[in-house]
């Protein structure tokens, strides 16, 4: 049954709901009541209200579960503690302070260890979620070798064809693509797709997301206008399975105008984006992350189209909104930050680009470390930068400890490293 447009209802409904819930658990300890119930209520909410982006409001029904949980009746190794504990690091990671959402996952596993064994699924589920944190924060090859050993422990406890087993399938061919390896990415979650279609069906949800990585690494490992042509046909599914103002469906859209504009089609993208814009404006809201990440995607499209002015006042307006929503710390703020000293550069402004460029690569390192590859990415943005400024020298300088990190950090065979390499050879001969 297509469910059009009930997304939106649930998320109207959820921030309705934050009142009467906050308002029912608290009636509910005067009166005594056992605390189980309300923090269970209170967790399903604000996961729910994390989900469809809600963070502002999801966290006091957080913070409140947590307070619930200090009772007597629960205490600090309850089950029920240990999830709230669960949601309040991923919503810590959710708003961008991904470095204290692994920190907290990771302290969260030693008690549920201790707690609740190594093969119990919450304690598996852990393991998931700390990697996944790890891998965001920076910690990409740790992440890899995290989600290898948790499949396998999958694979004992669950069984090669649990639910559970084929996500973190998914989740290791992902991280597998972050480190620079697309090509095997792809032919993981191709594999992957052959038994979601043989366990679950074709038109379940975790099939449809199989079919979107494998499309988005195909495109990533080079193969662009496939990658287009497979999301213009998981469109069409995600239409009639999820219905069109479904938040998967919207994204689809996307992905789609993405690679469109990556196989040359750039104006069609741009119209493509334009209108998702609208849409998700509509369903989810004008603050919503992903509606913010469309209006990135939009002005990084006219940038590839060459209206670079247009596209660094569009990163300077969603800059603005970013810091107020998101924070600005937070890692989207940061990549606008980015866009933004880019399209500068491009549009002639160099030297202030490249003043912005210094700016941003002190604050990414004091809040992503100074090893993250966004990190060591804005490093290479300012020494090209510096060198389009007629530093050549420092330019090959800079790229020349930058490779050294890359090589250290990415390993020698990642994409970046040997991009890094080629301009490092480039700017040795500019600068003689």
């Amino acid at each position: 049954m297509a469910v059009s447009g009930s997304p939106t209802g649930q998320a109207v409904a959820a921030g309705r709901l934050f009142v009467h819930v906050a308002a029912a658990t608290d009636h509910a300890q005067r009166l005594g009541a056992a605390p189980l119930l309300a923090v269970s209520v209170l967790n399903k909410v604000s996961e729910f209200l994390v989900d469809t982006g809600q963070l502002d409001t999801a966290r006091p029904l957080i913070d409140r579960a947590l307070q619930l949980t200090q009772t007597r009746a629960l205490g600090a190794d309850h089950p029920s503690t240990l999830t709230t504990r669960s949601k309040q690091a991923s919503w810590l990671g959710e708003a961008g302070q991904v470095q204290e959402a692994a920190e907290q996952f990771e302290r969260l596993l030693a008690d549920r260890l201790r707690v609740l064994g190594a093969d119990h699924p919450d304690t598996l589920t852990t393991r998931s979620n700390l990697a996944y944190w790890q891998g965001q924060a920076g910690q990409v090859q740790e992440a890899v070798g995290q989600f290898e050993r948790l499949l396998a422990d999958q694979i004992r406890v669950l069984g090669a064809d649990h639910p559970n087993t084929l996500i973190n399938r998914g989740n290791l061919a992902f991280w597998l693509g972050r480190a620079g390896r697309a090509r095997e990415a792809a032919e993981q979650f191709e594999q992957l797709l052959a038994d979601h279609l043989r366990v679950l069906g074709a038109d379940h949800p975790d099939t449809l997301t199989t079919r979107s990585n494998l499309a988005n690494w195909l495109g990533q490992a080079g193969h662009v206008q496939e990658a287009a042509e497979q999301f213009e046909q998981l469109l069409a599914d995600r239409v009639r399975v999820l219905g069109a103002d479904h938040p998967n469906t919207l994204t689809t859209r996307s992905h789609l105008a993405f690679w469109l504009s990556r196989a040359g089609q750039v104006q069609e993208a741009a119209g493509q984006f334009e209108r998702l814009l609208a849409d998700q404006a509509r369903v989810l809201g004008a603050d919503h992350p992903n509606t913010l990440t469309t209006r990135s995607n939009l002005a990084s499209c006219l940038a590839r189209a060459g209206q670079v002015q247009e596209a660094a006042e569009q990163f300077e307006r969603l800059l603005t909104d970013q810091a107020r929503i998101l924070g600005a710390d937070h890692p989207d703020t940061l990549s606008t930050r980015g866009n933004l000293a880019y399209c500068l550069a491009e549009a002639g402004r160099v030297q202030e680009a490249a003043g912005q460029f210094e700016r941003l690569l002190a604050d990414q390192a004091r809040v992503l470390g100074a090893d993250h590859p966004d990190t060591l990415s804005i490093r290479g943005n300012l020494a090209s930068c510096l060198g389009r400024a007629g530093r050549a020298q420092e330019a090959a300088e800079r790229f020349e400890q930058l490779l050294a990190d890359q090589a250290r950090v990415l390993g020698a065979d990642h994409p970046n490293t040997l991009a890094t390499g080629h301009a490092l050879a480039y700017w040795r001969v500019r600068a003689g």
